[in-house]
């Protein structure tokens, strides 16, 4: 974590990182959990140890979700992937594993919530512009769990106006 080498033994520092007690913590999840077991607060993990696991898995997960589903973003296609809807379906499943809520984790707002918030706000924005696709489309869960998360200002406090963000990536990525 923090500082990481590359294959030629050169260093760099991931961003976003955080220097606590003389060490370098580095990329944003590993700094939720370590923010979430190092200092007060609600924790962002149930005791629950199956909740525990499936939070890891969907981490675990996160990434290739971000991949994916950003491919097709990208692509010049105009419709999605197949790969991409798959992603996208496993969204809507992994929300309907626990019936106590509507998260990733049921009842409480979780670290799981927190990996993938960012990426499906921008997705709901960039496929439905982009491809004419709607994410949530014969997705009940994830548009229930959309409805919550915008209920939390912690979360609505951090979300950028689509239209720039939209044109940002747009112009950045040459789609424009």
């Amino acid at each position: 974590m923090g500082i990481n080498e590359t294959r030629d033994g050169s260093s760099f520092l991931r961003v976003p990182s955080l220097e606590h007690n003389n060490q370098v913590k580095g990329g944003s999840l590993n700094l939720i959990k370590f923010i979430n077991t190092h200092f007060g607060g609600p924790t962002l993990l149930p005791d629950d140890p199956e909740k525990q696991t499936f939070a890891e898995e969907l981490l675990s997960y996160s990434d290739y979700f971000t991949k994916t589903v950003f491919a097709s973003v990208l692509s010049k296609e105009d419709y999605i992937s197949n790969d991409a809807v798959a992603a996208l379906d496993k969204l809507e499943e992994s929300l309907s594993k626990f019936e106590d809520g509507p998260f990733f984790l049921g009842q409480g707002f979780s670290l799981a919530d927190i990996a993938y918030a960012p990426f499906v706000e921008r997705y709901l924005i960039f496929l439905n512009d982009m491809k004419k696709y709607d994410i949530t489309k014969g997705r009940p869960k994830l548009i229930l769990w959309i409805k919550e998360l915008n209920k939390i200002e912690a979360y609505t406090a951090t979300k950028r106006d689509p239209q720039e963000l939209l044109t940002r990536t747009k112009r950045k990525f040459g789609l424009a």
